[in-house]
């Protein structure tokens, strides 16, 4: 049998009263007495009455609701995103609806559109890596706030939410650097991605700034930056003739396959090859050697994406924000690069 779904209007026939009439005195409106809104709300309670939210936001232009489109929701640098974003929302009032891309972008733009027709008062959304045609998002940008957080675009005019990735990287080749190594390989993702290119301008400033040379050779670019990328891309590396010294990998999960690697062949770390991830995920310390690595703020990263989308939720204006917020990532030094 189906079940009936209670609404407002089947209370006010209950009641004998009007549905706007049960609407005020369930939002405790002055203008209905005391006795008429306890027998709306024991009814109500009684029937088990749940607002329709969506429906109250459409009636509103409002529904205090946040749309949120991440590629991995499994991510551990992901979690800890999202993290920051449901405190800091529940702070300010707005619920959140999360949604994952898988990193598809023919899903990324349906999350688009849903969320767009549930209603949310604005989307927060980390890139599939794959994006390239970005005229789905400069749609949806058009009909409410926007921010994009981690996985950012500098084609997209909006705000921007992310770490600085440029001199986070820049930091762990010059400790690589300052510990001896002059022959640093890089694994990254290919030319597509907009944070793997800044982690490679970092890596080369840091490069031609201590005046070693740049080789082709040992630029490693691929599609995953998976574990199993970084087993198979290590394995290309020591057959180089003149092997690297050091492998900076953009992720911890490809450092991870560098360590196995090089575990596997006896290679000491970090005395002959040190290795260097970025995120700082459980696996860094669960390895051995331990990994160093660059801390992301996660929760500071969400947090902040939450703020800045509220206040262009909340501004009377139709101006779009096109900022750049940069949050300062960490670099963590364990055994993997030095060790007492």
């Amino acid at each position: 049998m189906k079940k009936e779904i209670i609404t407002l209007k089947k209370l006010a026939q209950i009641l004998e009263l009007s549905t706007s009439t049960v609407s005020r005195a369930l939002n405790d409106h002055q203008d209905i007495s005391e006795a008429t809104r306890k027998r709306v709300k024991n009814l109500a309670q009684s029937m088990h009455y749940v607002p329709n939210i969506f429906a109250r936001g459409f009636r509103k232009h409002k529904t205090n609701i946040i749309g949120v489109i991440v590629p991995n929701i499994t991510h551990y640098f992901t979690t800890t995103i999202v993290r920051g974003i449901l405190e800091e929302a529940k702070l300010k009032g707005y619920r959140v609806i999360i949604s994952e891309s898988n990193n598809d972008t023919a899903k990324q733009t349906e999350m688009l559109n849903t969320m767009i027709q549930f209603g949310v008062d604005g989307i927060l959304v980390s890139l599939t890596k794959m994006t390239k045609d970005i005229d789905t998002v400069l749609q949806t940008l058009n009909k409410c706030p926007l921010i994009l957080f981690d996985k950012v675009s500098n084609k997209i005019p909006c705000t921007q939410v992310t770490i600085n990735d440029e001199e986070a990287a820049y930091s762990a080749i010059e400790h690589l650097i300052n510990i001896g190594k002059k022959r640093i390989a890089i694994i990254k993702e290919r030319e597509f991605s907009y944070t793997s290119e800044k982690r490679y301008a970092g890596y080369l400033k840091a490069l031609k700034d201590h005046n070693i040379e740049i080789d082709e050779k040992i630029i490693i670019s691929v599609d995953d930056i998976s574990t199993q990328q970084g087993k198979r891309m290590t394995n290309h590396l020591l057959s180089i003739k003149k092997k690297p010294d050091a492998i900076f990998a953009i992720t911890d999960s490809s450092a991870v396959g560098v360590i196995q690697t090089l575990k596997k062949f006896n290679i000491k770390i970090p005395e002959e090859i040190a290795v260097v991830g970025f995120s700082n995920s459980r696996f860094s310390t669960i390895i051995e050697p331990n990994l160093t690595t660059v801390d992301q703020p996660g929760e500071t990263i969400g947090k902040n994406a939450v703020k800045y989308l509220i206040e262009e939720i909340e501004n009377t204006t139709d101006t779009i924000s096109n900022k750049m917020i940069e949050i300062k990532g960490t670099l963590i030094i364990r055994d993997s690069t030095f060790k007492v």
